[in-house]
């Protein structure tokens, strides 16, 4: 028995060392796009240091109903505080990489031999699954990318999940009632809500165990007792089908009901209909990078995406929806006579449910490939684990590759570990794409090479007037070199009129721009220039939701700050503040007030919203309900704004006695 588990022990361990060592060169790699929206949130309130400060980050998470807490826990591992460095955070994620690597292994040398086949084939061909996964170049962009935690986590979620369900459904089938509906709960209830506080696609476990079932278990290994068959049914009822019922019922009624309603979603170029018939092209996109790899692909920058608007526009519409109609058809059709070949495609397309159908999210990710694939080279391992035909050319093949998947792996893995060099091949290989081309502007203006960045910019704007994140990074380009002109601002101002959503993206620009325009530093740019740039978008239709204009409203009243204007700063914070009230505009705002040498301004503002406090926003469904819960729970907002109000009230007393002092007659100071 001992022996029998070494080599394939052994091997595991070789496979996992050889990962390591493909990835290590990005372990040096920089933060990326999404992860400045969601690592801040680790000193947002100050470092994580004690349990209030810990469930007030823990409940902060927005993402999902959920908030994803069980990816925010993750984090602390490797931070308590903001800023802070990368390399830990990717460290940690390649660590996870390893153990969902792991559990993978075990998952899949399972299911091998519930399908029949001999141990050292069931384990062989688990191990060559295992490592084309772990070794496959197109996960670069998950291990590597620190905010995609949130993708691994369910991935572990459901690997344990199913490990579990399947120990519990084997006591099922010895007659063991009470145990295996205990292990049967536990990795189907237990992990599917564990794998949901991740990310929300941990929901889709009850379905991978319900094709798990009808594919590799029911037909091969019946629960055949009385009292044990009623019980797995009831688990797999409660556990399996009514979730997976209620996640199909739903994204069926929001593709149905945006459908009727038509148009574009939010501030989508598309409409859900578009996305219907757009996402088969994605799929069969994500599988040709799967089958064929290769080191470099799009990345993270995938904007450029053209959306399918009929059933032949693009031309390759109709066939990619009959192409995954045909495989998905197919392979329920040949479980019998393939079932592993028949769940590894199931299991794929059932892993892109949530992501790749009716809501509402961006057309393509690449790290939406992270868990369905994780059966995708299964059925190849078996295939090459049979040596009793073609046993030399397996045996290469065993060997070529996941060694070609290391090198493509170790390519990446260095470009990722690149900064500068990852900026630029990405922006080659999406010309069209403005994130791409605003990120490679951005590392050519670190680099000190401005002219570079601005002939970038320039090129793409002329097609993408309406992206604004091209129009400002082209102003800062500019200013580099000597200042902006006419052109550049009506520029900017176009942009502001045609975008539908400016995100963080101006705010964060705004507050680069702001110090270089009072200094002085960029010939041509003022702050009547940039309080037209926010008057156009506070124009623009498209930006009439409360939150947009909120911003643009705020930062008004930031430049009458910096043109002297105390008085029109607190009129711009008091109507910012009126269109959403929320406690923490009102802290940033009187802060603001007082730093800026008006702490009777910012008493008044405080004031103010004392007045309207009453009409506080009220948290939405979920985690944010639970986090202002917890807020309140802990007194923080009243704690932080009398803490506020005791301040600017000093400041404002020693400003008057200032005042008193200067204005006092000669001779009566002593």
């Amino acid at each position: 028995m001992h022996r029998r588990f070494l080599a394939p022990s052994l091997f595991l361990l070789l496979g996992l060392g050889l990962t390591w060592v493909a990835y290590s060169p990005g372990l040096h790699g920089g933060f990326l796009f999404d992860d400045f929206a969601n690592l801040p949130a680790l000193g947002v309130t100050g470092p994580t240091d004690d349990w209030l400060a810990f469930l007030r980050y823990i409940t902060s998470g927005t993402a999902d109903p959920t908030g994803r807490p069980l990816t925010l826990l993750t984090f602390l591992l490797d931070a308590q505080n903001w800023p802070a460095s990368p390399f830990p955070f990717k460290r940690t994620n390649l660590i996870f990489h390893l153990l969902n690597g792991i559990l993978l292994y075990a998952l899949l040398a399972q299911l091998g031999r519930l399908l029949g086949y001999d141990e050292r084939q069931s384990r062989t061909a688990a191990l060559l699954g295992t490592a084309l996964w772990l070794l496959h170049p197109l996960l670069v962009s998950t291990t590597l990318y620190i905010v995609q935690r949130e993708a691994m986590l369910p991935a572990t979620c459901t690997l344990v999940g199913l490990l579990l369900w399947l120990h519990g459904r084997q006591l099922l089938t010895q007659g063991k009632t009470a145990t295996g509906m205990a292990w049967s709960v536990l990795g189907l209830g237990g992990f599917t809500l564990l794998g949901m506080l991740a990310k929300a696609n941990g929901v889709l476990l009850p379905i991978f165990a319900l094709l798990i079932e009808a594919v590799a278990l029911a037909p091969r290994h019946p629960v055949q007792h009385g009292r044990a068959r009623q019980t797995h049914r009831l688990a797999l009822l409660a556990c399996g089908t009514a979730p997976s019922l209620i996640i199909l019922g739903y994204l069926s009624w929001t593709g149905l009901h945006s459908v009727l309603a038509g148009g574009p979603v939010g501030f989508r170029p598309w409409s859900i209909g578009q996305r219907l018939l757009t996402e088969p092209r994605v799929l069969l996109d994500y599988l040709q990078l799967l089958w064929l790899p290769r080191p470099f692909s799009s990345g993270l920058f995938n904007d450029q995406y053209v959306a399918s608007t009929s059933w032949l526009q693009p031309i390759t519409t109709l066939p990619a929806i009959l192409a995954v109609f045909v495989l998905i058809g197919l392979a329920w059709r040949q479980r019998r006579r393939y079932p592993a070949l028949a769940l590894a495609i199931l299991f794929y397309f059932a892993g892109q449910l949530l992501e790749s159908t009716s809501i509402p999210l961006e057309l393509y990710f690449e790290h939406r490939n992270y868990l369905p694939a994780l059966l995708m080279f299964w059925p190849l391992g078996l295939w090459l684990a049979d040596i009793r035909s073609l046993r030399l050319l397996k045996v290469a093949l065993m060997l070529v590759l996941p060694l070609g998947l290391a090198w493509m792996t170790h390519a990446r893995a260095e470009l990722w570990g690149n900064v500068h060099s990852q900026a630029l091949l990405w922006a080659k290989i999406n010309p069209d794409s403005a994130r791409a081309q605003t990120n490679a502007a951005q590392i050519e203006m670190q680099a000190g090479r401005p002219q570079a960045a601005i002939r970038r910019l320039e090129k793409l704007l002329v097609d993408q007037p309406s992206q604004v994140q091209l129009a400002f990074n082209l102003i800062g380009a500019r200013c580099m070199v000597g200042g902006i002109t006419a052109t550049d601002l009506a520029a900017a101002k176009l942009a502001m009129q045609g975008t539908p959503n400016t995100g963080t993206l101006f705010t964060h620009w705004f507050e680069r721009t702001l110090p270089v325009t009072i200094s002085g530093e960029c010939p041509g740019l003022t702050l009547q220039g940039l309080l037209e740039l926010i008057d156009t978008g506070l124009e623009n239709p498209k930006l009439s939701a409360a939150g947009a204009r909120q911003d643009l409203t705020y930062l008004r009243g930031k430049i009458a700050l910096a043109q002297g204007r105390p008085d029109a700063a607190l009129a711009d914070f008091t109507r910012a503040l009126d269109l959403q009230v929320r406690p923490g505009i009102a802290l940033e705002a009187a802060a603001t007030l007082g730093a800026a040498g008006y702490p009777s301004h910012g008493l008044h503002l405080l004031d103010h919203y004392e007045a309207v406090s009453g009409n506080v926003m009220k948290p939405g469904f979920g985690m944010p309900w639970l986090h202002a819960w917890v807020l309140e729970h802990q007194h923080y907002w009243p704690h932080e704004l009398d803490h506020l109000r005791r301040q600017l009230a000093l400041d404002a007393r020693a400003g008057s006695m200032n005042t008193s002092r200067h204005t006092s007659p000669a001779g009566t100071l002593d």
